[in-house]
């Protein structure tokens, strides 16, 4: 298979400095993002917009099992049906409120990524098209449980 490259477009910083310290899907935690200045004049227009998708590296993530018991789970799942960070590709995304824009740093909230993450793409949250009315949660409907 070939090897898939990306570079960061910037940095996410937050509170948290390793997994145990960030909670799941926090709803008043603020961070920021650092967009690297040559990409700067890519952030024209994203102020109006309340929301974010950010895809990112999850740089502090260990090996993965592809069988793991879940945060909020009382079962053996597999990882692609968990919110783990362990994963063949440590690709994590999180929909966050954008506070302002100054320059090359977003302000934001809603944040759960570690100190530092490296960030690989922002997109605009667009409800018409990001939010389904009908939703199945699989085995978290089941549970009652919501989370990782």
């Amino acid at each position: 298979m070939n090897t898939i490259t990306y570079n960061p477009i910037g940095i996410i910083h937050t509170p948290f400095q390793t997994v145990d310290d960030a909670p799941s899907q926090p709803d008043d935690v603020s961070g920021t993002i650092e967009i690297l200045p040559e990409l700067a004049e890519g952030l024209q227009g994203l102020d109006g917009f309340s929301h974010l998708v950010l895809i990112y590296h999850l740089h502090k993530s260990q090996d993965y099992r592809l069988k793991i018991i879940p945060r909020h789970g009382d079962a053996m799942r597999g990882v692609f049906a968990t919110r783990s960070p362990n994963r063949p590709n440590p690709i994590g995304i999180a929909i966050v409120a954008l506070e302002y824009i100054d320059n090359n740093i977003l302000y934001i909230k809603n944040v759960d990524m570690l100190d530092n993450t490296p960030l690989l793409d922002i997109k605009p949250y667009i409800p018409s098209l990001d939010n389904k009315d009908i939703v199945i949660s699989g085995w978290l409907d089941k549970n009652g449980k919501q989370g990782r």
